[in-house]
């Protein structure tokens, strides 16, 4: 274990949102580090993508995170910046449930570098779903955790075609398509619906989870899993140069199975490095497992 690094006590960072990311990600960087985040909320960060896909996504989201963090410390005229970015959708492993993939870049530009970290979880209330009243959507409101968590409306279009997606998606960037964000109220809601249904090809309107941070106290709940995990990260140092951020940043698979102890692609070795001095360590896995079972082997389970 390397010595906890207090590099940053008492010092700023520019953290870029404009949907309140701070209720999350303050306190453990307060926490962790003694650092204060300072808000660059005049970044309107909708400009570089926005979830209901009027404006889309450039880059990757973690090219999109390390953008957004060079806007606030532009604005705030600060070395030290701060973001997030979020995708959600099938899990990546588990595809038969919805899934949330965030990640956070902290940059510092005194020391050189930059570091990203990445959370992937099931824990989200990504969903959507066509109705022509609100009453016919209880069981929706009690998954999604309405009205807690706020939801979007918009005409509906034949989801189970990809095309007919892709086309309202391209309609909403190109006209004036009537979206309501942020619906908090079921009268609200119940409004949005009935004038949705009008711009509608089958009088119908898609009700989906508002996703922004501000309208879901879940996110905000993995958000802050992630400044917690990433505070932690900037706490170590590197052995060989002493530079906040010393991690996990890759494996090496090989774990054999337990039966037949053929190689699996399950990770046998951990690699820790530094983002600035790139100097690395390889070690066994930290939490002791020695080898995978049956259904993880390509030569037991093939």
């Amino acid at each position: 274990m390397h010595a906890s690094n207090r590099a940053y006590d008492h010092r700023q960072v520019a953290l870029t949102t404009k949907h309140c990311k701070e209720k999350a990600i303050a306190l453990p960087f307060r926490a962790a580090l003694g650092l204060e985040t300072r808000c660059a909320s005049n970044v309107d960060t909708d400009l570089l993508g926005t979830f209901t896909g009027e404006i889309r996504r450039k880059g990757t989201a973690i090219e999109t995170s390390v953008t957004k963090a060079r806007l606030g410390m532009r604005e705030l005229n600060l070395p030290l910046g701060l973001s997030s970015e979020g995708s959600f959708g099938p899990h990546p492993f588990l595809t038969l449930i919805p899934g949330t993939q965030e990640f956070m870049t902290f940059i510092d530009d005194e020391r050189g570098f930059q570091i990203t970290e990445q959370i992937v979880s099931t824990e989200t209330n990504y969903n959507g779903q066509s109705a022509s009243k609100a009453s016919e959507l209880q069981d929706f409101f009690v998954k999604v955790k309405f009205p807690s968590h706020g939801l979007i409306v918009r005409p509906n279009m034949h989801r189970s075609s990809i095309f007919a997606k892709a086309t309202q998606i391209i309609l909403s960037r190109q006209t004036n398509m009537v979206i309501f964000k942020g619906l908090q109220n079921f009268n609200e809601l119940e409004r949005a619906i009935e004038k949705c249904k009008l711009e509608s090809s089958d009088g119908m309107a898609y009700v989906e989870t508002d996703m922004r941070a501000h309208m879901n106290p879940t996110r905000l709940r993995v958000i802050r899993k992630l400044a917690i995990k990433l505070g932690r990260r900037l706490q170590k140092s590197c052995p060989e140069c002493n530079c906040p951020g010393w991690g996990l940043t890759d494996s090496v698979p090989g774990l054999p199975c337990v039966v037949c102890s053929h190689p699996s692609d399950t990770a046998k070795l951990e690699i820790s490095s530094c983002a600035k001095c790139k100097f690395k360590e390889q070690r066994e896995r930290a939490d002791g497992i020695e080898y995978v079972d049956p259904g993880e082997c390509h030569r037991c389970n093939p």
